[in-house]
């Protein structure tokens, strides 16, 4: 019986090559498109869970207000970790990472680059599942100076020696460091990645118990199952217990009087799988995803799949009046409804088998293009992922059932006696189910067209977007390696350079990564009113080499002996610290023990210019006079770059650096840092065009079999004197109309959908209304070149050999 099954199945797909064709086409962009989407999904999904007591393990966090001003930091204060391990029974074990960032490794003669390096407590390893291939976890970071490094360093540095014992130094300081441990890496699903981890117990500052500064990411491991708010709601108390007292010591001012003062802070938890997607830190230890982003893709994946699972069950529908007679004979000669179901489920199954195979083919295809657009590296090796085969067929074989279930059953259902006489009693309500799944189509295509608009529309104001500052024709050249002396000679060279206009020292750059120090700072006396701000470390060609303005008072400049003890804010710190018009010789005093504390004279106010995302508002910043910066800001005047640039790597290589000659471009800086929506935007742009291609198959199906359902009515039209024009717009129009449903309503649920997703930047474009016009012009366009092909074909027949067809 199965094997008649089989041989019927096949068939009928042989049959209608055409039908069968589109279906299965259709099924297999919209299973590939899944495909893929679903591994991006599980990967995103994936971060941190490699870690046995992954479930177990929460991130300690600072958030409050200051001044009006949000504080979201992801790194606490350096006791916090041994506090609450000594105060909270349920807190198991605590431990820290502090970033060491990306020293010059010294091994005798020989000096590497490139590698990150973070220090860490001593249980570090036995916090996180990350096996040493050599050495003891318990001991490896016990004794100070000690270092774990990854496999592959070992390799690179030590080549096929043992690396366990060996000693490295890190240029500029005088301690050796030996290595204890190897690990094999951190995997790519980590919200951290270091290739040496150090231990904390050879770091100075590991030691404070100052609680007035945050530098250290601290994890806590707590007991299975325990709801890690019962811990965070106790945390108020060790704010109160320990940053009070420092609090009123540094600022001479209770924490009720800070607080009063529109003030707060407190410590929070954040569970460590939420790490990766859950995360909006203005610095945290790696570039973190956004659920967001998992959310729309993963719609994304499900409306793929939907639209061509209504694709196969409307040709299959359409299709039924074909297979009528078939099901009426074979109802008449003792075949019951439940057989017919199983054959037309099979039939269903056997085609949704075709289009699994063709979609692995076209997932393998599409992968390298899917990894760019969306930075991943993910893979289809059926080795490299064992259960990626049973899924796909288990997959295909669930695809298939709920596909061809509504098929099945319908078809099935036919009474032998109507359908032998050749009337079909269940016709207008199958059209109402294939027009309403036409219409759920293009609903989801016009919503991704309308998204993909906004979307491009968004990044193009981001483009645009007035900064403050002039990002163009500005390089960042990197100088670390160059000394003082190096540098200022370098400067004056490039200066000397008619190519060149102005060029700055500095390590704050505006766009990309960057450095960033935190000010803590009051307006004269007034010590109760705290001001978090940025602070930038500039010089005095900072403000012209990057086209800023002056809002009052001056820049820095060589002729004034006293700038060093004075401070530029932006407009927004003039506004917060309470200076309206009169910022000009008022006075400053910073908290912090970094960057100097003290106090500053205001010497000027920059207007404002966007030091961070568009996602974020423009808050405080301070410029002071800074030294040892570690690049150049070049402003240069030509668009023959690569000349200049040759010429300026000459000049930096006669300075014999031990680091290549290195640089970037600012705007490119700028643009990389929307990296995250860019990729949205392609890879929406992409499945909006697979959808609607798919959507079109299935129109284009639809319009193919409805032609060939009324060709003898158009031969009698056209004998009564119907005009090929008016044929063409019957059997267009029918469908247009769908599609005009299909775009009412569409357009509310689009317009919420993306203002949702604009609200997640400070700064936005407003949705016009032409954008829905154009995407439903669109839809229709496209609609119509679908059906007009097959319509126009049908009008041109001789009416005498319609009518001879029925």
């Amino acid at each position: 019986m199965l094997q008649n099954y089989f041989k019927i199945a096949w068939r009928s797909l042989v049959r209608n090559r055409a039908f069968s064709a589109i279906n299965i086409i259709g099924l297999a962009i919209g299973l590939a498109s899944c495909m893929l989407i679903s591994l991006y999904v599980l990967d995103e999904l994936s971060f941190d869970r490699y870690n046995e007591k992954a479930g177990q393990i929460v991130r300690v966090i600072l958030k409050g207000t200051m001044q009006g001003g949000k504080l979201n930091e992801a790194h606490v204060m350096p006791p916090t970790a041994q506090a609450l391990k000594a105060d909270y029974p349920e807190v198991l074990s605590a431990t820290r990472l502090r970033h060491g960032g990306s020293p010059k490794v010294v091994l005798g003669e020989k000096q590497y680059s490139g590698d990150n390096l973070a220090f860490a407590d001593s249980n570090f390893f036995q916090v996180f599942t990350l096996p040493l291939l050599k050495g003891d976890a318990k001991t490896a970071l016990m004794e100070p100076n000690s270092l774990v490094i990854t496999q592959k360093l070992a390799d690179k540095y030590f080549g096929n020696s043992d690396p366990i014992g060996r000693v490295i130094n890190f240029k500029g300081e005088n301690t050796a460091y030996k290595v204890t441990g190897v690990i094999e890496k951190v995997p790519e699903n980590s919200h951290f990645h270091f290739d040496i981890f150090a231990s904390m117990a050879g770091y100075p500052d590991s030691r404070s118990s100052s609680w007035m500064t945050s530098e250290y990411f601290t994890y806590l491991v707590l007991p299975k199952g325990y709801d890690y708010k019962k811990l965070e709601a106790k945390l108020p108390q060790t704010v109160e217990k320990y940053m009070a007292p420092q609090l009123k010591v540094a600022m001479g001012v209770t924490m009720d009087e800070f607080r009063k003062s529109g003030n707060n802070l407190g410590l929070y938890l954040q569970p460590l799988t939420d790490i990766h997607l859950h995360s909006d830190f203005g610095y945290d230890l790696g570039n973190n995803g956004d659920i967001k982003y998992v959310y729309i893709f993963g719609a994304v994946a499900i409306i793929m799949l939907v639209i061509a699972c209504i694709n196969f069950m409307n040709l299959s529908t359409a299709g039924a009046s074909k297979r009528a007679r078939e099901v009426g004979v074979r109802k008449v000669m003792g075949s019951e409804r439940k057989e017919l179901v199983y054959q037309f489920l099979l039939e269903s199954i056997l085609l949704t088998s075709i289009a699994m195979i063709l979609a692995v083919i076209f997932g393998y295809l599409a992968l390298p293009l899917f990894n760019s657009l969306s930075g991943k590296n993910l893979t289809l090796q059926f080795t490299a992922i064992p259960s990626l085969l049973p899924s796909l067929v288990l997959f295909g074989l669930v695809v298939g059932i709920l596909a061809g279930s509504y098929p099945a059953f319908f078809l099935s259902s036919f009474k032998p006696i109507l359908v032998l006489k050749g009337r079909m009693v269940r016709e207008r309500k199958s059209i109402s189910l294939r027009s309403g799944l036409v219409v759920v189509q293009f609903f989801i295509s016009i919503t991704l067209i309308v998204g993909t608009t906004v979307v491009y529309q968004q990044l193009r104001f981001i483009q645009n977007k007035k900064l403050g500052y002039s990002k163009d024709q500005v390089l960042v050249i990197d100088t670390w390696s160059l000394g003082e002396t190096n540098k200022e000679m370098f400067k004056e060279e490039l200066l000397r350079d008619p190519r060149v206009s102005h060029v700055s020292s500095s390590s704050y750059i505006p766009a990309g990564p960057s450095y960033n120090n935190n000010y803590m700072v009051y307006p004269d006396d007034k010590n109760t009113q705290l001001v978090k701000t940025l602070r930038y470390d500039v010089d005095a060609s900072y403000i012209p080499t990057l086209g800023m303005e002056m809002a009052a008072g001056r820049n820095f400049s060589k002729e004034f002996g006293n700038d060093s003890s004075g401070v530029i804010i932006n407009e927004t710190a003039a506004a917060m610290l309470g200076f309206k018009k009169d910022a000009i010789d008022r006075t400053i005093t910073n908290t912090n023990n970094e960057g100097g504390k003290g106090t500053y004279r205001v010497i000027g106010v920059v207007k404002d210019f966007h030091f961070k995302s568009l996602h974020e508002k423009i808050t405080p910043l301070v410029m002071i006079l800074g030294k040892d910066a570690g690049n150049f800001l070049v402003k240069v005047k030509t668009k023959e770059m690569k000349n200049l640039l040759a010429n300026m790597e000459d000049k930096y290589k006669a300075y014999k650096s031990e680091q290549p000659f290195s640089f970037s471009f600012l705007d490119e800086r700028y643009n990389n840092t929307y990296q995250a929506e860019q990729k949205t935007g392609s890879i929406l742009g992409i499945f909006a065009g697979l959808t609607i291609f798919v959507a079109s198959l299935g129109l284009f199906g639809l319009a193919t079999f409805t032609a060939q359902q009324r060709t003898k009515e158009i031969g009698v039209r056209k004998v009564l004197g119907a005009s090929i024009g008016s044929i063409v717009t019957l059997l267009s129009g029918e469908f247009i109309k769908l599609v005009l449903v299909a775009l009412v309503l569409a357009i509310p649920v689009a317009w919420y959908i993306m203002t949702q997703w604009l609200q997640d930047f400070e700064y936005r474009i407003s949705i016009e209304w032409w954008v829905f016009a154009i995407s439903g012009l669109f839809a229709i366009a496209i609609a119509l070149l679908t059906v007009s092909y097959q319509s126009i074909k049908t009008a041109l027949i001789n009416p005498v050999t319609s009518i001879r067809m029925e």
